[in-house]
């Protein structure tokens, strides 16, 4: 069997896909804990399309670990570099979760580049300070860092799952499921800085505001309080985005509704 073969992109050994039959380019960003997969049945739909790029972030999927060198804000310099070296001349660039920030990121610093921004629920949490929903998912987070730190890795990921996913409870996921997530967990610590504290400075006056290029803001019904309150700061400081709910879904709706993902994806794009 040939090994599979990691593109050094940024210097950077980085695990990509291509597919789709189209002329439109796309560049697809995953979540955390999370890998190009994620996006299989969403790109299945669109393949007639576009062309279609995903990778798998640093420490993620098939991609190298990541050294931790510049700590959070190293890590989002580093997968925004990586993004930036996969994303051609003009590209719809589609996210989801924290992937999100980082095509904000893409969209700010190469403008003439990015023709359109579709963000899934993206984590910005800094963006709900003074809420109530921040202040629910800091009391359901409360001691997280701690379990990472004793050695408790389930613990974490218990808390973190439940706090993002609670309409699919820990209780019910396989073993299996929820040894892969206690083994991942880690890589949500690494980015805490950036979802708490906007380490990558997102939020900084202005930046947002001069975003210019289409933005298709996708939000799940039953997705938890504190992405609604994001997603209602996205929209009130891009006001050429367009908010959508999808019925019935929740934060992950790229796997659990692709349909209806694709769906609007599509109508966004007029494909």
């Amino acid at each position: 069997m040939t090994p599979e073969k990691l593109e050094r992109i940024a210097g950077f050994p980085t695990y990509v896909e291509r597919s789709g039959r189209g002329q439109r380019q796309a560049l697809f960003l995953h979540c955390t804990l999370g890998h190009v997969g994620t996006w299989a049945k969403v790109q299945s739909v669109l393949a007639p399309h576009l062309s279609m790029v995903a990778f798998d972030r640093p420490g993620h999927g098939k991609s190298a670990k990541w050294n931790g060198v510049g700590g959070a804000k190293g890590l989002h310099d580093l997968t925004t570099q990586i993004a930036a070296g996969l994303m051609g001349s003009k590209v719809d660039l589609i996210s989801h979760s924290f992937g999100g920030t980082v095509a904000l990121r893409l969209a700010m610093e190469f403008p003439s580049r990015v023709r359109s921004l579709t963000l899934i629920e993206p984590p910005l949490f800094s963006l709900a300070r003074g809420t109530a929903e921040l202040e629910a998912y800091v009391a359901e987070m409360e001691g997280f860092s701690e379990a990472l730190i004793a050695g408790q890795p389930e613990i974490a990921a218990q808390m973190f799952h439940n706090s993002v996913t609670p309409e699919a409870p820990w209780s019910q996921l396989p073993t299996r499921a929820q040894a892969r997530l206690a083994g991942q967990i880690a890589r949500v610590a690494e980015e805490r800085a950036v979802t708490m504290e906007d380490a990558a400075g997102l939020t900084a006056p202005g930046r947002m505001e001069g975003i210019a290029c289409p933005v298709l803001l996708l939000e799940g019904t039953a997705s938890p309080p504190i992405f609604r309150a994001v997603e209602q700061q996205l929209a009130a400081r891009m006001p050429q985005a367009k908010r959508v709910l999808l019925a019935g879904a929740g934060h992950m709706s790229p796997v659990t509704h692709p349909d209806n993902v694709a769906g609007e994806i599509a109508a966004f794009l007029k494909l």
